[in-house]
């Protein structure tokens, strides 16, 4: 018995606490913690009650485990399933017309355009643009370059946000935590125009360092919000 016990350990010496291990153990498998209290049994809330109060307040510490990544989430209650189809179509082709829209989204004209003017009023809409193809206008080169700072003041992040809003070929500025303080992309008609501007990079106040990486190929381009994984609140 006392070699059971010993095996068994803290789990043996204590009921409560091996039952606390063996739901932790379930939880963590089928991702369901902290069940209400009306669905438990009555003898299951007393095993509860028997864990002492310490265990109780690490459980919840050990056993939460992160929503699964392709879990859906809500977004804000003012906009219903017809707000989002509008905002869909939209993506996908900002030259619909309001009639084609209304049609698609199951509404008549005049209040999908009522939609449409709420919709870019409140913010959710930010403009229209059309989508050009670099190469063919002489744009070959694409790079990325991660910026790291000697200084990460406000004042010297807000002066590298400005410099680089001033440099056309830089299309898109990131500011990102860890090691490397911004990562920008870059579009440039040839590799000696991108060089002439890493050297003037380079040269900016507070630069420590820039690393450059050569886009050989693009396998995904989606400028958009993937909608698909949102569901209205």
């Amino acid at each position: 018995m006392r070699s059971e016990r010993h095996r068994g350990g803290a789990e043996s010496a204590n009921p409560s606490l091996g039952y606390l291990a063996s739901y932790a153990r379930i939880a963590i498998h089928t991702g369901e913690f902290s069940p209400p209290l009306a669905k438990m049994t009555r003898r299951t809330r007393n095993k509860i009650a028997l864990v002492p109060a310490a265990a109780l307040r690490l459980f919840p510490t050990i056993v939460r485990k992160p929503r699964h990544p392709r879990t859906r989430t809500r977004v804000s209650k003012n906009l219903d399933e017809i707000d989002l189809k509008i905002l869909s179509e939209i993506q996908a082709d900002g030259r619909i017309t309001n009639v084609e829209l209304a049609k698609r989204v199951g509404i008549s004209p005049p209040p999908c355009l009522r939609r449409v003017r709420t919709l870019e009023e409140a913010g959710y809409i930010q403009g229209y643009r059309g989508l050009l193809d670099p190469r063919r206008l002489g744009f070959d080169v694409t790079v990325f370059a991660s910026v790291h700072l000697s200084s990460q003041a406000d004042a010297d992040l807000r002066a590298f946000e400005e410099f680089v809003r001033a440099e056309p070929l830089v299309r898109e500025c990131w500011m990102l935590s860890g090691e490397v303080d911004f990562i920008l992309k870059c579009v440039a008609p040839d590799m000696a125009t991108f060089q002439d501007f890493v050297t003037h990079l380079t040269a900016a106040p507070h630069v420590r360092n820039v690393r450059t990486s050569l886009v050989l190929h693009n396998s995904k381009y989606e400028p958009a919000v993937p909608l698909e994984v949102k569901v209205t609140g």
